[in-house]
């Protein structure tokens, strides 16, 4: 387990699961913190990221934009996020931009795992 300034990283096999440390992802300088972060995991060769909401209360436009930056790099690379356990105060903004649609979205950690067991 490591852990940065705003996010957790745990690996589970070849699995990285990424928990957010803020509960509001709002300003421009920690959502572009977070974005380095994430991409950094990708750049490192990492496949398959699973990102886990349970902490995040609200996310601004700009980090769902970071969020669709990283899984175009993570796909370009050959690899794949997954999302999960998104809070329902913020699931609608998912919905609204479509991205539920674009994103692999899990109810809860264990599904999001489990898919990516499935797809070897």
């Amino acid at each position: 387990m490591s852990e940065t300034q705003h996010i957790q990283v745990d690996e589970l096999g070849d699995v990285v699961i990424v928990q957010f440390s803020e509960k509001k992802i709002i300003d421009e300088l920690v959502i572009q913190e977070i974005a380095n972060e994430l991409i950094g995991l990708v750049d490192q060769g990492r496949k398959k990221i699973i990102l886990n909401f349970s902490n995040v209360e609200f996310l601004s436009s700009a980090a769902l934009g970071k969020l669709i930056l990283m899984d175009k790099k993570a796909k370009a690379n050959g690899g794949e996020v997954k999302l999960c356990e998104i809070n329902s105060d913020i699931y609608p903004v998912f919905q609204i931009t479509k991205l539920d649609i674009r994103f692999d979205i899990k109810s809860r950690l264990s599904e999001a795992v489990a898919a990516f067991a499935k797809a070897e």
